[in-house]
């Protein structure tokens, strides 16, 4: 339990963030301040800056404008090959696409990741994420010998393999089922709490609403109609500026959504 008056340590903050591609398209972006443990969904469309969104949070965009923190540490303030350092100690990242190596096992897959994040290699903690995810008879086969499910548990266990404090997935149900859905989003959020670390989804999956407690709604059009029972306040209006191309990544308002 809380002591009164602590505050809950925020993991992610970022602060009034613009991106301009080119002088016609420019993505204003939400004011976030995930805390820890806590499981966020960032809910919106193509064309409502998800991918400009994941990526700055990611560290490999740099935005035009604002302010990114993680765990306290500006990331844009660092240099690059200290932000890709920080990066692979600190965050663990799921892509759409498992950007595996197919020349490798999926154990040596796992153990290059604490590798490139210049941390000791830790084969019972990769052998223990193969059992729980159970991958653990295919722990020595190449990535090409696997199902697309087997590649996204791998993908998965590789995220949390260096135990970060922020986990970001990109789309991780949006080709499944309803069945397959559940699995991955209860891997995902098990995973996360096991390795005790705050989790942020980017989604267009709105099957993934009821999941989760803290959502934030990415809306590409001038103002977002308020809803019965949805409150909160976005980081900026949600209005795009003058040259703004909507469905272009452009104009992401943004509402945070309470159940």
């Amino acid at each position: 339990m809380k002591q009164a008056g602590m505050k809950e340590e925020v993991v992610l903050s970022l602060r009034n963030a613009v991106h301009r591609y080119d002088v016609n398209t420019e993505v204003i972006l939400p004011d976030l301040a995930v805390k820890k443990g806590e499981h966020r969904l960032i809910l919106g469309q193509s064309g409502t800056g998800k991918s400009t969104l994941l990526h700055i949070l990611a560290g490999i965009l740099k935005p035009t404008e604002g302010m990114l923190e993680i765990s306290g540490t500006d990331l844009y303030a660092m240099k690059e090959a200290d932000r890709d350092e920080f990066r692979g100690r600190h965050i663990g990242l799921i892509f759409q696409q498992m950007h595996l190596i197919d020349s490798i096992s999926v154990m040596e897959n796992l153990l290059l990741a604490a590798m490139m994040a210049g941390i000791e290699q830790d084969k019972d903690r990769a052998e223990k994420l193969c059992r729980h995810l159970d991958i653990w008879e295919k722990r020595h086969s190449l990535p090409e010998t696997l199902s697309q499910g087997q590649k996204q548990r791998v993908s998965i266990a590789r995220a949390v393999m260096n135990r970060p404090s922020l986990i970001l997935a990109d789309e991780p149900t949006s080709s499944l089922d309803d069945v397959r859905t559940e699995q991955v989003v209860d891997m995902l959020t098990k995973q996360t709490a096991e390795a005790g670390a705050t989790l942020v989804i980017s989604t267009h999956d709105r099957r993934l609403m009821n999941h989760f407690e803290h959502r934030t709604l990415l809306n590409g059009k001038p103002e977002m109609e308020e809803k019965p029972g949805i409150g909160g306040k976005p980081g900026h209006d949600g209005k795009p500026k003058k040259g703004g191309k909507p469905g272009n990544d452009s104009k992401p308002g943004s509402k945070e959504v309470h159940p």
